[in-house]
């Protein structure tokens, strides 16, 4: 079976290369992979950005949808014919958070899936939501769950209130499709007017250029009547927070899970203290917390926003789609 590796950064690196199928053993599965759907890490990752101590060779991608072709001894919540999703954070079943959980994510240092087949471990698979193909499953463990654990597990938000979200990626546009079934108003902002006019289309109540209204944060208050926003979905990282902080209402939330303005920066604290706002760190959610999006998936029928579909040999040219930045939602590619 043919697979995907890199033994050193970079995209021009990523080569397809041919293994031997993968055997599962105690308390794995092995899935013929069917579609896989991209996120920013995964670029990160094969540029060394995220992890530059990575060891390699190694596999990238972290979502995928397939079905089970056979599972190892002591497995029996999974069946094989049964058609799954994959679990980004593996271990993390139920309840709090751990820090020994990021050990178990996929696509690395867990498994990559950006293969034909992928071994998991058992309890990293779910059910496909009901009425969903295998494309729209595999937009969904990074994406979906961030938004939803945004949403929901942290933002508890409720009909009538604001959310805020920033660009039109993945996380931001299924931030934008749960909020309205959650029965929220939504804002939210990109640099291209063409972009926010298929957010209109998707139900945003208010859309706001950056480029042409850099003082979006001030705009976010006229159309909250000086208020601010009950919760932002803060997506860019430190170059955009202080500005989605004074976004934000007087003890609002700012759920932090994004990094594409990079990883560290200067941010005035006193925004938070003065205001006192919950700055909240998301690193997507639990297993449980996906079933429980999975039914609200299939209960709603939120049809995922798939901008552009890349055939399994094209997986080096679908990041570079990803990294130029031009995507609306999710890209997926199919195996």
């Amino acid at each position: 079976m043919r697979a995907y590796q890199f033994d050193a950064f970079g995209l021009e690196n990523l080569r397809l290369v041919t293994r031997d199928a993968p055997q599962p053993g105690p308390g794995q599965v092995a899935v013929n992979v069917q579609a896989l759907s991209l996120n920013y890490r995964d670029l990160l990752v094969v540029t060394g950005a995220y992890n530059p101590k990575l060891k390699r060779p190694a596999t990238p991608i972290s979502d995928g949808a397939g079905v089970v072709s056979a599972v190892g001894p002591g497995v029996t919540r999974v069946r094989v014919g049964e058609r799954i999703v994959s679990h980004f954070i593996a271990d993390w079943l139920d309840g709090p958070f751990r820090q020994e959980y990021v050990a178990s994510t996929l696509g690395t240092p867990g498994a990559g899936l950006a293969a034909e087949q992928v071994l998991l471990p058992a309890e990293a698979v779910l059910p496909l939501p009901a009425g969903y193909d295998f494309a729209q499953a595999a937009t969904l463990p990074i994406a979906a769950l961030t938004a939803w654990s945004a949403l929901v597990t942290v933002g508890n938000v409720q009909p009538g209130q604001t959310v805020l979200t920033l660009g039109t990626g993945g996380v931001a546009i299924f931030t934008l499709q749960l909020a309205k079934k959650l029965g929220a108003r939504v804002i939210i902002t990109s640099s291209s007017d063409e972009k926010l006019a298929r957010a209109r289309q998707l139900g945003a109540d208010h859309t706001i250029n950056y480029q042409t209204t850099p003082d979006w944060d001030a705009a976010v208050l006229e159309h909250t009547g000086g208020v601010g926003v009950d919760l932002t979905v803060e997506t860019a990282g430190p170059g955009t927070l202080d500005r989605s902080m004074k976004a934000t209402r007087a003890a609002g939330t700012v759920a932090l899970l994004g990094a594409l303005t990079g990883r560290q920066g200067l941010v005035t604290t006193g925004l938070i203290l003065m205001k006192r706002l919950h700055v909240v760190g998301i690193m997507v959610d639990s297993r449980a917390a996906f079933e429980a999006l999975s039914r609200f998936l299939g209960e709603h029928r939120i049809e995922p926003v798939i901008d552009r579909r890349f055939s399994f040999d094209e997986l080096p040219a679908a990041l570079r789609f990803m990294q130029e930045g031009q995507h609306f939602g999710k890209i997926v590619v199919t195996v």
